[in-house]
């Protein structure tokens, strides 16, 4: 099993033979997880289970998709904040994305599809439901790796059978003259965990907990940053937490792509399991619905604030 350090931040390869819950590479594999996801609150994948020529293809759908005019991309609304068309906003005005809501299944992606393109785009379909699947698939190893090394798989399994994706599609725009290079202000992710894929110009950022801010490379089509979101942190009673992030613009750079796969918890009370309270580890969030919880950080005109893991304890800290 291959894990190396790159800036600090783990990178650790997810090959074939080391994603077997049933061999010895896939328990070496997990304790490398858990401690970076413990040190870092995430790490670059290696995976070598993604086409690398899924990665052009959903990039260049990506690129389409965004060319589309302005009053075709805001027919993409949601009842769920932060799930549909995202752009024009003074906060971040370098910043566009489009959502998808139930990505992983194709009734869920052509609901998307129709709505851009009423008169279809098969393509964009098989696409957009292919780099969903991989990317869940993913999250889900992940997360497994974490919860059987803390044994607490019982209630993993609840949550995955409530867990619910959004495929968000994210283009940055060059900056124009006297415009800051800020792609998006810090910020932690109001979801339970996050998969974010780039498209070669890079920019995103974590903080450490020691302050310091490292680079993310994710050069390599098939690297994946893997991303704990806040929900998450509750759950594991604070073990594993959710970092801050950032997209900062390299000089010269005409645009940037990117995607992000989040998961979200419905229909489902999170809780801390409680192998994971005891004297050395008392019970830090009671229980919550994720929800609720993201209409806690929206303002009166429906927007959505720019929150760090700490205004987590202001809605179900003990």
């Amino acid at each position: 099993m291959g894990s190396v350090t790159q800036h600090k931040v783990p990178v650790i390869d997810f090959h074939k033979e080391n994603l077997d819950p049933h061999s010895s590479c896939w328990i070496s594999t997990s304790e490398h997880v858990v401690r970076a996801l413990e040190d870092y609150g995430c790490f670059i994948v290696n995976y070598d289970e993604f086409p690398l020529e899924l990665h052009e293809a959903i990039f260049g759908a990506s690129q389409k998709l965004f060319d589309l005019p302005i009053q075709t991309k805001v027919l993409n609304t949601s009842d769920t904040l932060t799930h549909g068309y995202a752009g024009q906003h003074p906060i971040a005005p370098l910043y566009e994305a489009l959502g998808i809501e139930h990505p992983t299944t194709p009734q869920g992606v052509q609901k998307f599809t129709n709505l851009l393109w009423p008169n279809g785009n098969d393509s964009f379909c098989e696409i957009a439901l292919s780099y969903s699947k991989i990317a869940a698939k993913l999250e889900q190893t992940v997360m497994r790796m974490v919860s059987q090394s803390y044994g607490i798989e019982k209630d993993y399994e609840k949550i995955l059978r409530s867990l619910t994706y959004l495929l968000r599609l994210i283009k940055y725009r060059k900056p124009r003259q006297n415009e800051n290079n800020v792609g998006i202000a810090s910020h932690t992710d109001k979801t339970f965990m996050s998969i974010i894929h780039q498209h070669q110009v890079k920019g995103l950022e974590i903080q450490t907990k020691e302050g310091e801010w490292l680079p993310i490379d994710l050069s390599s089509p098939s690297s994946f940053f893997v991303l704990v979101g806040d929900v998450c942190m509750a759950w594991t009673n604070g073990r594993i937490e959710s970092p801050e992030h950032r997209v900062i613009l390299p000089e010269g750079i005409e645009e940037r792509y990117s995607l992000g796969l989040f998961s979200f918890v419905r229909d489902s009370i999170v809780r801390v399991p409680e192998e994971l309270v005891d004297d050395e580890h008392p019970l830090q969030y009671k229980p919550f619905d994720h929800l609720k919880l993201l209409q806690f950080f929206s303002t009166k005109d429906g927007k959505v604030k720019i929150v760090s893991k700490y205004d987590l304890k202001a809605y179900c800290g003990v």
